[in-house]
């Protein structure tokens, strides 16, 4: 049974908590090794897990008042999680008040049951809260599947920034959204 003949999970997202620290930085090597392990040296990979999925590093994040850690559930399962933040834009984020979406990643098992669609929507409504008026976001240039579920919700490519993986420097694609004003300035009937 493929994606398509499934019906779509309940899928509820919550603000992460500092009590989330050691689940989050499980969750998110284990889904960041899943999407990129197989296409990175062991060490890089390493290293990388260790300087960026930590339970203190996840915890620092969750108490970063910069920084809003969406985390969506499907009954008692963690599914997916995102991460908005306030940072400074690559210059090839022409639009106004950018805010990144710093991470995103959805549990494999999950793909295409509308769980990232979910998040991502609670990802914007994130950025708004921050005062975004343009969401951008980098992706391995490599990571077709994101590249074509990040178009199909709109965002544009607009660049390219370098990623450091461990000691690997590697090629990301920006795309940005233009989010529009936030929900209470918008005055259209």
């Amino acid at each position: 049974m493929d994606a398509s003949t499934l019906a779509a999970p309940a899928c509820l997202v919550r603000p992460g908590r500092p009590s989330d620290a050691g689940a989050l930085a499980a969750f998110a090597a284990e889904t960041f090794v899943d999407t990129y392990g197989r296409y990175n040296e062991p060490e890089n990979l390493r290293r990388h897990l260790h300087a960026a999925f930590g339970p203190r590093q996840q915890a620092a994040e969750l108490s970063d008042p910069h920084v809003a850690t969406l985390l969506a559930h499907v009954g008692p399962a963690l599914a997916g999680y995102a991460q908005v933040r306030r940072s400074a834009a690559p210059g090839c984020v022409a639009g106004a008040a950018p805010v990144e979406l710093h991470r995103f990643y959805v549990q494999r098992r999950w793909h295409g049951l509308g769980v990232a669609r979910t998040l991502l929507a609670e990802a914007r409504a994130a950025a708004h809260a921050f005062g975004g008026r343009t969401l951008w976001l980098k992706v391995w240039e490599r990571n077709a599947r994101a590249i074509a579920f990040y178009a199909k919700q709109g965002l544009v490519d607009v660049g390219t920034a370098d990623f450091f993986l461990g000691a690997e420097r590697q090629t990301d694609r920006v795309l940005a959204l233009d989010l529009g004003p936030p929900p209470s300035e918008d005055l259209s009937p």
